[in-house]
């Protein structure tokens, strides 16, 4: 008869051995010796998780501030952002950051699967994409001095139309003769043309290079350096109260500015 006496519930050493130590720590509390290091990659991660969701369900783009809010206090936003960043670069979609803010973009190598076939109700005109232009490399700008740079006369609705698709904002009011109404460009433009900031416009070798600018320019012909002038200049003053509230350009008698 065999003395060896089978103990039940009892591990072989060797499993015993492979076993985490558990033990409460001083709080009292059991902790594995394995959970040690666990806590900071599962933050890692989970950080990155709250940020995905909270891009992925946003009807438009977040800013670095809107984000920690959800984070833990001091957390590393713009960092946990970049990494994120980084992680979708291969992907079909990206983030990027447009007007200071981030948002998930269809990457632009796959953006031709995405173009709507059908016609849009409504184009810009070519007087409007002008303007538009103008208005955004000469910002502040006066509808007169448009008007200078252009060649020719602005319609009162190509303002309007500009107004209404909210890429174009009324600033304030020049310190001149007749106080005229500036104009200048808005964060839906920077996020409607993927830019971040307004000095991410193309500059003179980039519009040649895309054949936006051809034949003989005249000579001493310069690209202006845009700037995002948030902020109303010494030579402007604010708008009165109700006049930037409907969006829509004011009376032409309001502005001072005769017309031809």
């Amino acid at each position: 008869m065999s003395h060896e006496r089978e103990t039940e519930g009892v591990p072989p050493a060797d499993e015993k051995a492979r076993q985490p130590i558990i033990e409460p720590d001083e709080s009292g509390a059991v902790r594995d010796e394995h959970d040690a290091a666990a806590p900071t990659d599962l933050s890692l991660e989970q950080h990155l998780r709250i940020l995905e969701a909270l891009l992925f369900a946003a009807t438009e783009p977040l800013d670095v501030r809107t984000l920690g809010a959800q984070l833990p206090q001091g957390s590393d936003v713009a960092a946990l952002l970049v990494l994120l960043q980084e992680r979708y670069l291969p992907r079909g979609v990206n983030l990027v950051r447009v007007a200071g803010k981030w948002a998930f973009r269809t990457a632009s190598d796959l953006a031709y699967l995405l173009q709507r076939q059908q016609q849009e109700e409504r184009r810009l005109s070519k007087a409007a994409l002008e303007t538009l232009a103008i208005i955004a490399y000469h910002q502040p700008v006066t509808r007169a001095e448009v008007e200078e740079i252009r060649g020719v006369v602005i319609s009162k609705g190509t303002l309007d139309v500009l107004l209404e698709t909210g890429w174009v904002r009324l600033r304030g009011r020049r310190r001149a003769p007749g106080r005229p109404i500036t104009y200048g460009t808005t964060d839906r433009f920077l996020e409607q043309f993927g830019f971040d900031s307004i000095a991410d416009l193309p500059g003179l070798a980039e519009l040649k290079g895309l054949g936006l600018l051809e034949g003989q320019l005249p000579a001493g012909f310069t690209v202006p350096d845009p700037q995002l002038l948030a902020d109303l200049q010494p030579d402007e003053l604010p708008l009165e109260a109700g006049e930037d509230e409907d969006g829509a350009e004011p009376d032409e008698s309001s502005d001072g500015e005769t017309r031809d």
